[in-house]
């Protein structure tokens, strides 16, 4: 007798699709036809049972119950009434419901889900059966409804979720990698075309790949140690079939692993606990034998494997943008290893920030995309041969030398101008290069023994893929260049704010430094703002407005940090009033005092907008600070305040708090800023350019870092 034949639907993750076709195909089944959401087939029950024990790439098989219309509701519970549930699974057996898609009647799978159930649950009671109960954590049996186009598909989990789960990992890295897009990515690299040669992970965590690769090389069926089956409270399920199949697949398993020679695997790893734990996989997979591991930095690792063989590897994406100072400097390096000791080998790479890619230096002769969880990665695949070689030869900027990067000759060049300055002067904290080159748009500042990158949105001439590219050359040759060790470099992006507020809030690290400048001493926090808590570029205003107001009360606005007033307050100043509208920086500027040991009446710190408090204050002062954002509209102003449009009515506010023969002492940092002489005429004022007299050495090329004037009244 012919046995019946029944539609499945393999799923798996995208990108891998291609290769679950081809895997299902070789075992056996029928009808095979690749789409979007997974791999359709036909099959008899044992075949489903055997590709549900064999598969490799797929995380779910699933047996198709039935299907229907379902343009609204009513025919939904129409297509799931048309099944007979009690077939399929006792009222005893608990049971739920995986909706997937949406339509304009049908709008969220809560709602879908929910008419399935109600479908199911009214047929048992209809034909006389107790009600059977829903446990969405752990049913006994589940099913998956698949809508698309108005046209619902029912299945059964005939395999149960995550097929990928083969029952060696006891524990993982940080970013565990899948076992089916492990199994996927050993594929693509095609060491399995031959697999007595060499195949080295060097960034190997907790060893998915290499454990895959061996058990594929070993042919052994993935799915042997699964505790449970979707298929096991199914009615129709057939236990003699499936014992049959699954002592089949063990035999054939023990068989091939018997006669497996010649393979050996190395996994290399920085994190020693992460290699026990990769270690301790290998033996449940009883695959240790086969596999050495070896605990050292990638750096630090030579070519002893034999060969030529297949490097294969899923290194950190340095999402957490602090890795990636080191992880551009190991790609550079790992480059140059690889052409010097890893000739006629093939490299495959999988990650999700490609542009890491371009720092080894070589050409890739293929890419294929996957998603890695809910990221989007390209596994990259290198040929390190003489082809290879030519390339290099022709372009010579693929070997990573100094003397070919403009950026790096530029820092050199900008840091013995600045050396007899900075020494003679004691200073800490400086910029050393801003955006001197267009394509290499970044700051760079020095803090202590600290190195600070900050990245500029690219100008519009320059494509980003290629600013991109240049980001990674500075982070890369910045630390070599200066000497300063990748893990003392901190990276932040700063792309143009468009009506925001200057200040925004990275992440909270909440750790801290102390620089010291001209005698004062200040906290900086490199890491939780993209402001550090000290404008550099205001170094020599601090003096000035510090040497004005000794013997002097000053009123410092839009005081940030308050670096203006602990400098005034150094100085001698009689009193200073210290106004900001946040209680983080104002906070801060109170610890800048606690830590040059300033105390008293004297100080005085107002959490306000300053716009606001200014025209209620009746007190006066001899020297007046204001250094307002270009833009705001902080949730706590009642109007948005551009310094353009509105910096008279603020000095207007100003004056009257001035004493007679006061100063207020102006800045902004809006680029192209026009003081209007007319109106500040109207109000017997005088402002005198200053700009040129503020600005330090360091920043002596970029012209409009900051406009100051000092602005009194005129002479009668």
């Amino acid at each position: 007798m012919k046995e019946s034949m029944h539609q499945f639907l393999a799923l798996t993750s995208p990108g891998i699709e291609v290769l679950l076709f081809d895997e299902i195909i070789n075992l056996g089944a029928d009808r095979v036809v690749q789409k979007p959401e997974g791999v359709y087939f036909q099959a008899s029950l044992a075949l489903g049972y055997k590709i549900s024990l064999w598969t490799r790439l797929a995380t779910r098989i699933m047996l198709k119950l039935g299907d229907g219309e379902a343009k609204d509701k009513d025919e939904l519970f129409k297509a799931a009434s048309s099944i007979h549930w009690p077939d399929i699974f006792d009222s005893t057996t608990t049971f739920a419901i995986d909706f997937v898609g949406y339509s304009e009647e049908i709008r969220n799978s809560q709602f879908g889900g929910l008419t399935i159930k109600d479908a199911i649950v009214d047929q048992f009671r209809e034909q006389g059966f107790e009600r059977p109960n829903v446990d969405k954590k752990s049913p006994q049996i589940s099913f998956q409804a698949r809508l698309l186009r108005d046209h619902i598909h029912i299945y059964l989990d005939f395999s149960g979720r995550g097929l990928f789960q083969r029952g060696y990992r006891e524990h993982s890295g940080a970013a565990p990698l899948k076992e089916n897009l492990a199994a996927a990515l050993i594929i693509r690299s095609g060491w399995l075309a031959d697999t007595s040669k060499p195949l080295v992970d060097p960034m190997c965590g907790s060893g998915t790949i290499l454990i895959e690769a061996v058990a594929m090389a070993a042919k052994q069926a993935p799915a042997l140690n699964r505790a449970s089956w979707g298929f096991e409270s199914w009615l129709t399920h057939d236990n003699d079939i499936w014992e049959e199949q699954l002592a089949q697949a063990i035999a054939s398993s023990e068989q091939s692993l018997a006669t497996l020679k010649n393979v050996k695997v190395f996994g290399i790893d920085l994190d020693a606990r992460v290699l026990k734990t990769a270690q301790q996989n290998a033996r449940n997979a009883h695959l240790q034998q086969y596999i050495e591991f070896s605990c050292k930095n990638t750096n630090d690792m030579n070519n002893t494997f034999g060969g030529p063989g297949t490097v294969l590897f899923n290194p950190p994406y340095g999402e957490r943008i602090g890795e990636l100072p080191e992880l551009v400097e190991n790609f550079v390096l790992f480059g140059q290893k690889l052409k010097t000791q890893f000739m006629d080998w093939r490299v495959a790479i999988l990650t999700a920030n490609v542009d890491l890619l371009s720092m080894l230096k070589l050409s890739s002769f293929k890419r294929y995309k996957f998603k890695n969880g809910p990221l989007d990665c390209q596994l990259a695949l290198y040929n390190v041969d003489e082809r290879q070689m030519a390339k290099d030869a022709v372009n010579p900027q693929s070997d990573f030398a100094e003397q070919d990067s403009a950026f790096a000759n530029r820092l050199k060049k900008n840091r013995k101008n600045l050396k007899g300055w900075l020494k003679s002067n004691d200073i800490e904290a400086y910029r050393l290069y801003d955006g001197d080159i267009p394509e290499y748009n970044v700051a760079i500042d020095i803090y202590g023994e600290y190195l600070v990158i900050q990245e500029y949105a690219a100008p519009k001439t320059i494509e980003e893929q290629k600013a991109k590219k240049r980001l990674q050359e500075v982070i890369y040759w910045a630390p070599k260049v200066l000497g300063i060790p990748t893990d003392k470099v901190v990276l932040k992006t700063r792309s143009k704010q468009k009506g925001s507020n200057q200040y925004q809030r990275l992440n909270k690290s909440k750790q801290s430094i102390t620089i010291t400048e001209h005698g004062a001493q200040f906290k900086i926090n490199l890491w939780d703002y993209l402001d550090t808590g000290l404008f550099l570029d205001h170094r020599k205003t601090r003096q000035i407005i510090a040497k004005k107001s000794q013997g002097k009360t000053l009123l410092n606005l839009f005081a940030y940090t308050g670096s203006v007033s602990v400098q005034a307050a150094m100085h001698g100043a009689l009193s200073v009033t210290t106004v900001d509208m946040s209680n983080t920086y104002l906070n801060w500027a109170q610890d800048n005092f606690a830590l040059n040991k300033l105390s008293g009446h004297k100080y005085q710190f107002i959490q306000a907008d300053c716009l606001d408090w200014l025209k209620k204050n009746t007190n006066k002062f001899d020297v007046i600070f204001i250094d307002p954002p270009t833009f705001s509209n902080s949730k706590r102003m009642e109007d948005s305040f551009d310094v353009q449009r509105d910096h008279i009515a603020l000095l207007t506010d100003a004056l009257k708090a001035l004493n007679r023969g006061g100063e207020i002492f102006f800045t902004n940092n809006k680029r192209n800023f026009k003081i209007d002489f007319d109106a500040l005429d109207t109000l017997g004022l005088t402002a005198q350019a200053m700009s040129d007299v503020t600005r330090d050495k360091d920043f002596a090329r970029n012209k409009h870092i900051h406009n100051s004037w000092s602005i009194t009244r005129k002479k009668t």
